[in-house]
């Protein structure tokens, strides 16, 4: 049903403005300030909100390097999700913060007040990118990950098929097997001949098992460039 606006009041006596000053009264200066004090708080909540939401729901990254060719190229622009992170499956990518596994030495996390505020800004979504590495699960907690002569990937005994490798891609060069500890997870780039994961900290402390609790989130979408956008399965 349409509404009706009633036409203004043509009738003297409820128009007539006396000493002949307009009907349209200019602002007050404290209803000016009012509205702008209204307009400042309507922004910082807003403000507020990306902050909470880029931080403890998604965050966006930049990927680095080539290491996920073919599926993520150097450049691409992917979306991350930190809902659910305690749940990781075999085969999906993920954003995780590789200070203390893959780094150099120097790069380590900082202890004290320093190594407090940096805790505070990777919750909330500002963290330094150098440390960050997006690479792809394969073993979780308890799994027998191994490659043989063959060239083929197994988990707990069982050939696993990976077709997000280019065609006739060795899953390793290099044979290996090892177990994942408790609470860690087994991580591989996509190209696997240049790709600094798991594979090459084998012989390090932790034997290049990325904690569980290191995991920023899960890979769920590629928004740019735009040609490429798409979500990103496992």
């Amino acid at each position: 049903m349409t509404e009706e606006v009633s036409p203004a009041s043509t009738d003297a006596g409820d128009t007539a403005v006396s000493g002949g000053a307009s009907s349209a009264e200019e602002p007050r200066p404290a209803a000016r300030r009012s509205g702008k004090r209204r307009l400042a708080i309507a922004a910082l909540g807003f403000v507020a909100c990306v902050i909470l939401l880029h931080g403890l729901v998604v965050e966006t990254f930049t990927v680095p390097s080539s290491s996920m060719n073919p599926t993520l190229w150097q450049g691409d622009r992917i979306i991350a999700s930190k809902v659910g992170t305690g749940s990781l499956r075999r085969g999906e990518v993920v954003v995780f913060n590789g200070t203390e596994v893959f780094a150099d030495p120097g790069a380590r996390a900082p202890g004290g007040l320093a190594g407090a505020l940096r805790s505070i800004g990777d919750t909330f979504g500002f963290r330094p990118t150098e440390t960050l590495y997006v690479k792809r699960v394969i073993g979780l907690p308890g799994d027998r990950v191994a490659v043989g002569h063959d060239g083929l990937l197994r988990v707990n005994g069982a050939v696993r098929l990976e077709p997000y490798l280019v065609p006739g891609t060795s899953a390793s060069d290099t044979p290996f097997s090892v177990q994942v500890p408790a609470g860690h997870i087994f991580v591989l780039g996509d190209n696997r001949s240049d790709s600094d994961d798991s594979r090459a900290h084998l012989g390090d402390p932790g034997g290049g098992m990325v904690p569980t609790d290191d995991v920023v989130g899960e890979v769920v979408l590629r928004y740019w460039p735009t040609g490429s956008w798409g979500r990103l399965g496992s």
